[in-house]
C-alpha cells in the first residue's frame, strides 16, 4: 500500500521509523533485534536507508595502490523483502543517486517491483568521505529530481531501452525536506524552490531531516503550503541518546538546538542523563507534533529502538 494511501485513510496520526542496514559481516538479526521491539506499535511501514561503498587504498610497496573496501552494508532490497515477509509492513527502501549509472537505478527499480514493493524515498545522497562535493558515477544521475523523473517516466512505462516492451511501474515516490535548509543550499527560498520542483517532478510526499524545534517544522510546512506544496510532510524525529550527540548532530545533520534544550543537555554528565532527556524531549515534541495536524511521527532509530519505543508508549 502506498505512504499516501495509508495517511489518506487513517484517523490518527501514524509511527514509522527508518533503519539503517548493518555494517558487513553482520547478519540479518541484526536488523531483526532493532524492529522486534517497535512492531508492538503497528508501524504502517518501516525505510531502510541505502549506503554507498567507501574505499581506501593501501599500498603494496611496489609503487601500486590496492582499493579494498571498508565500508559495504548489505542490500537494501533484499532487506526489505526479509522485513516484508517477516513483519507484514510495507518496507520504503531509499534509492540514491550516488553509486549508481541510470542502467542500474532501473535493474534496482525492477527489482523493487518484482518484490511488490510500492514505495521508495528518492534521495541524493551525500558525499562519501573522500569527496570535497558530492559526485555521481559515470552516467549517474546529479540531482534527486533526475532520479525522480526517471521513477516518474517507469510509472508511465517507459524504460531505457525504448524498443522492449514493459509494464509500467506504480511506485509512490517520496523525497526530503529541510526545515532548517539543505546545508549546500544559497538560501532558505531556492532550497524551497528546489523542493517545489521535485513535487511537481512527481514526489508524492515529503519526510524531513530531523529536527527539535517543532515551530521550524511548522514554519516550514507554511512555507510549502504558500508556495503550492500540497502534498503531505512527514516530520522526522530522533532521540538524543549519548553526549556525542551534543555536538555531532548538529554538526553532521546541520540543525540548531532549540535553547532550552541546549541547556539542559549542558547538565548531563552520562550517557544516561542524555538518554532520560532525549526521551523527555521526544515525548513532548511527539505530543505537540500530534496536537497541531502533524500525520506521522517517523523515526531515525540508527538500528536501536530502545529510546523510541519509550516515546511510542507515551504516544501510541
Amino acid at each position: 500500500m502506498k505512504v499516501v494511501d495509508y495517511i489518506k485513510e487513517s484517523k490518527k496520526p501514524l509511527f514509522s521509523f527508518e533503519i539503517i542496514p548493518p555494517l558487513k559481516g553482520k547478519g540479518i538479526e541484526d536488523i531483526y533485534a532493532g524492529i522486534d521491539p517497535l512492531i508492538e506499535f503497528e508501524p504502517k511501514f518501516v525505510n531502510v536507508t541505502y549506503h554507498r561503498e567507501e574505499y581506501k587504498y593501501k599500498d603494496m610497496g611496489d609503487g601500486l595502490l590496492k582499493k579494498i573496501s571498508i565500508r559495504k552494508r548489505p542490500g537494501t532490497v533484499g532487506i526489505c523483502a526479509a522485513i516484508m515477509n517477516k513483519y507484514k509492513v510495507d518496507a520504503v527502501p531509499h534509492l540514491i543517486c550516488g553509486g549508481f549509472n541510470v542502467e542500474e537505478t532501473e535493474n534496482a527499480l525492477i527489482d523493487l517491483k518484482f518484490l511488490g514493493i510500492d514505495n521508495i524515498l528518492a534521495l541524493r545522497g551525500d558525499p562519501i568521505k573522500t569527496e570535497q562535493i558530492f559526485q555521481p558515477n559515470k552516467g549517474g544521475h546529479q540531482y534527486a529530481i533526475e532520479l525522480i523523473n526517471q521513477i516518474v517516466e517507469m510509472n508511465k512505462g517507459k524504460y531505457l531501452d525504448d524498443d522492449h516492451k514493459n509494464s509500467p511501474t506504480d511506485f509512490c515516490i517520496g523525497c526530503a525536506g529541510y526545515p532548517e535548509k539543505h546545508f549546500e543550499a544559497m538560501n532558505l527560498d531556492s532550497d524551497m524552490e528546489n523542493l517545489k520542483a521535485k513535487v511537481d517532478a512527481g514526489a508524492e510526499y515529503i519526510t524531513t531531516q530531523l529536527f527539535y524545534d517543532n515551530d521550524k517544522y511548522f514554519e516550514f510546512v507554511e512555507k510549502c503550503r504558500a508556495i503550492g506544496i500540497t502534498v503531505p510532510i512527514i516530520p522526522g524525529l530522533k532521540p538524543i541518546t549519548s553526549l556525542t550527540h551534543k555536538t555531532f548532530l548538529p554538526k553532521f545533520f546541520h540543525i540548531d538546538f532549540p535553547m532550552e534544550l541546549s541547556k539542559e543537555l549542558d547538565k548531563c554528565k552520562s550517557n544516561a542523563d542524555v538518554n532520560e532527556l532525549g526521551v523527555e524531549w521526544g515525548i513532548q515534541q511527539a505530543k505537540d507534533l500530534i496536537k497541531r495536524g502533524a500525520p506521522v511521527l517517523h523515526f531515525y532509530t540508527m538500528g536501536k529502538g530502545g529510546a523510541v519505543k519509550r516515546i511510542a508508549k507515551e504516544i501510541f
